[in-house]
């Protein structure tokens, strides 16, 4: 774990928000110079702070209008039924992120889907036949607010 300072955590909010800036004008909204901001990022990289930079699509403008969170518990539990559940997953576009978690459900995935219909058929043709897939819970996102996470 590394050690992080006040400007450490302001350079890490201010790259969180938006993280196409460069190492100047993040250095200008923290008082640093360009060469110093750009050594605590670099420090942050190969710390393992910063994993890395993603682009953040705006779905709706993609046409894809619905995400729904569905819970998978499978019908049976071991390590081949998780590795085969998890390898044909993978396979399914709709599916943004798969997250094995402790609790009711074995599995919670994100699915997004241009409409209800289109979420349908990706339930009916893609998910329930995964292998080793039991019982499935779906709860459809209404509104979703973004935290800056715990800095």
């Amino acid at each position: 774990m590394i050690a992080l300072d006040d400007l450490d955590r302001l350079l890490l909010r201010a790259l969180t928000e938006d993280a196409t800036q460069s190492a100047g004008a993040l250095g200008r909204k923290l008082g640093l110079s360009q060469p110093a901001t750009w050594r605590r990022v670099k420090r942050l990289r190969d710390a393992g702070v910063i994993a890395r930079s993603r682009v953040d699509l705006d779905l709706e403008a993609l046409g894809f209008g619905v995400t729904v969170f569905l819970g998978i518990s499978l019908a049976a539990k071991g390590r081949v039924a998780l590795a085969e559940f998890e390898r044909a997953v993978a396979a399914i576009p709709e599916v943004q992120s798969v997250q094995h978690v402790l609790g009711l459900y074995d599995y919670r995935l994100r699915v997004v889907a241009r409409d209800l219909a289109d979420f349908e058929r990706v339930l009916r043709r893609r998910i329930m036949t995964l292998p080793g897939v039991g019982a499935v819970d779906a709860n459809v996102l209404l509104s979703e607010e973004r935290r800056p996470g715990p800095l």
